[in-house]
């Protein structure tokens, strides 16, 4: 097996046949992505498939396992967009499905969590992009870096920390129901010293 050499595939896949290697996605994020792509030239498409290609792991029978851009992957799906050009990372296939699960986990390219921020066994996570559920949270985490609220940061499912920063200190339902004061709330959040453990953390400094 290869030893995690992104190469590309140069033969578009079918956004039906990548599986996710996560439970839940930001709904508002994927909203906003599918806005840009509509205000993109229809006849450059391709070319921008080729710049932002999926990062995938090779699993069992071969299958794709998206380890990243899958807020992409669902807003190109949603906007009618076929097939998408992918890079592996890595090729597992010859792994048996319990050891597969194990080396993603131990590399940090899997987030078992559910959109109520629980963590949960392998099997619940979907089989499919079009599957992934909304946490309202996640769409909050990601709105908020846009902003200035946090720095982007390499730590793996950063904004899926933040979001649960979030989940613990501010309500489902009043986050759904106003976006906008909940990003202001969430700011304040940010930028105070209980947050200065999460990743990208830009609050005060002491002086």
């Amino acid at each position: 097996m290869s030893a995690y050499a992104r190469d590309p595939i140069l033969t578009p896949v079918s956004i039906m046949d990548l599986r996710p290697t996560q439970i839940s996605v930001g709904i508002h994020e994927v909203n906003a992505k599918r806005k840009h792509l509509r205000k993109r030239d229809p006849k450059k498409i391709g070319n921008f498939l080729g710049d932002h290609m999926i990062p995938v792991i090779l699993g069992p029978k071969k299958r794709p396992y998206v380890i990243d851009h899958h807020h992409l992957a669902l807003s190109l799906h949603e906007e009618g967009i076929k097939k998408v050009l992918v890079t592996i990372v890595a090729d597992l296939s010859e792994l048996e499905p319990d050891d597969f699960w194990l080396v993603l986990d131990h590399h940090s390219w899997v987030h078992p969590y559910d959109e109520n921020g629980r963590r949960r066994d392998f099997s619940k996570i979907p089989k499919s992009i079009a599957k992934l559920k909304d946490d309202p949270f996640r769409s909050l985490a990601g709105e908020l870096r846009r902003v200035g609220g946090f720095a982007k940061d390499t730590t793996p499912f950063s904004e899926f920390l933040w979001a649960d920063f979030f989940r613990r200190r501010m309500g489902r339902k009043a986050v759904k129901k106003d976006f906008p004061a909940a990003i202001k709330k969430a700011m304040k959040l940010a930028k105070s010293i209980d947050a200065r453990y999460l990743p990208g953390w830009s609050g005060p400094v002491d002086s």
